[in-house]
């Protein structure tokens, strides 16, 4: 996605009105139908309900037995990672990542303003403290570059840590965000990352199916976490994945999810505070189904994506927000970013919103940026100006797998 180029006037209510229309009008062409719309549901079939009634039918169901094997064995498979460890959650994933990555109490780590609340939960479940930073029209993502200009400025290296000249506080990490399924540029990501000595954890959430030059997004870091919320393009109703190359690491993070239980064929010994984390065998049989079909969801996902890049291509008001250009995109969410006014943008989007929900099409703004929750606001931020026109100016439109008919 480029920065904006187009631009329009300040407008009025009557105006926004015929703004939100043409954007009803162009949605509409794309979904086909005059019924409501959802903004992303899951698309469950007889193949799930097949493994799920196995899973029944074994009696395992809880966190031990076959289908969690499978759906890690079949994870790994398909993302090109070397292991998977499934959890119950993309945050948990995403919160024994640090973990094992070495963030520790009072550490800073990096991670964008620009993402959904998890990202910077997960940092606080460890006692560390985000420290936010900006994103990228071109990804939606972390920006490697200004980040690398920011911390020649902020920090400074102390004996193996990178200290925060202002705060005192050890930065440990960075955890960049894949936003809509986008691929944060994750080579020059990288590059940064090693220029200062610190551990990339790839919150991955929303972007299974996804690949920067080529390899998959939640691979290229220490860890990586994935999320298979029912919003997701897969699902196992709730459930997430730990993605990593690193034998020990992978070893660690079974144990850790685990209850750091220690195999004894009798005792209960446990060895380390940990959590239990483990997805249960009836969401991995869940899993195992949707990951089968995945190819087809990928793809029904890229026509989805394609129509809606046609249908705004002549839009004035609005563009939409396509794949750059190292990457293959799952389009987890389609979206538009409305063009840029020469006044607040909040009254245009926000009127679009309201008409859009109105019209049975279920549409919603990007979130809010985390350094404004009141529960971050105190914590230290980089400059943030694109990621603020980013959120106010980004709408995503509805996007489920099952607007497009199976292409099998």
């Amino acid at each position: 996605m480029n920065p904006p180029t187009q631009s329009v006037t300040d407008t009025h209510a009557s105006d926004h009105d015929d703004v939100a229309l043409d954007i009803i009008a162009r949605v509409r062409s794309v979904v086909q139908t005059s019924e409501s719309v959802a903004l992303h549901e899951p698309n469950l079939g007889e193949l799930e309900q097949r493994y799920v009634n196995d899973c029944v039918a074994s009696g395992w169901v809880s966190s031990v037995g076959r289908f969690v094997d499978q759906f890690e064995r079949d994870l790994a498979a398909y993302t090109g990672a070397k292991y998977a460890v499934a959890t119950v959650n993309g945050t948990s994933a995403l919160h024994v990542g640090l973990i094992l990555a070495g963030v520790g109490r009072d550490d800073e780590v990096i991670c964008p303003a620009l993402s959904f609340v998890a990202t910077a939960n997960a940092i606080s479940y460890c006692g560390a403290v985000p420290h936010f930073v900006d994103a990228e029209y071109r990804t939606l993502g972390m920006d490697a570059e200004k980040l690398r200009s920011y911390l020649s400025e902020i920090s400074r290296v102390e004996g193996d840590r990178l200290v925060n000249r202002i705060t005192g506080r050890r930065i440990a990490a960075i955890v960049p965000m894949h936003t809509l399924g986008h691929s944060v540029d994750m080579p020059a990501l990288l590059a940064t990352a090693e220029t200062y000595g610190l551990p990339i954890v790839e919150d991955a959430a929303e972007s299974l199916g996804t690949t920067c030059g080529g390899q998959h997004t939640g691979t290229f870091g220490l860890v990586g976490a994935l999320s298979f919320n029912g919003n997701k393009i897969m699902t196992t109703g709730g459930g997430g994945a730990i993605l990593t190359n690193d034998h020990e690491i992978a070893v660690r993070a079974k144990h850790l999810t685990t209850t750091a239980k220690v195999p004894h064929p009798w005792q209960y010994v446990h060895d380390e505070v940990a959590f239990n984390y483990r997805m249960p065998n009836l969401n991995a049989a869940m899993g195992c189904a949707q990951l089968e079909r995945f190819p087809d969801f990928r793809e029904r996902k890229q026509i989805l994506a394609s129509d809606y890049r046609h249908h705004f291509s002549d839009c004035k008001t609005a563009q939409f927000v396509d794949q750059w250009e190292k990457e293959s995109s799952n389009f987890w969410l389609n979206a538009i970013q409305i063009a840029k006014p020469t006044d607040d943008p909040l009254p245009l989007r926000n009127a679009i919103l309201q008409k859009t929900n109105e019209a049975g099409l279920m549409t919603r703004p990007m979130w809010d940026l985390l350094s404004d929750l009141p529960i971050y606001s105190a914590c230290p931020h980089a400059d943030l100006t694109v990621s603020q026109d980013i959120a106010q100016r980004t709408i995503c439109l509805p996007s489920s797998v099952g607007l497009v008919p199976a292409t099998a």
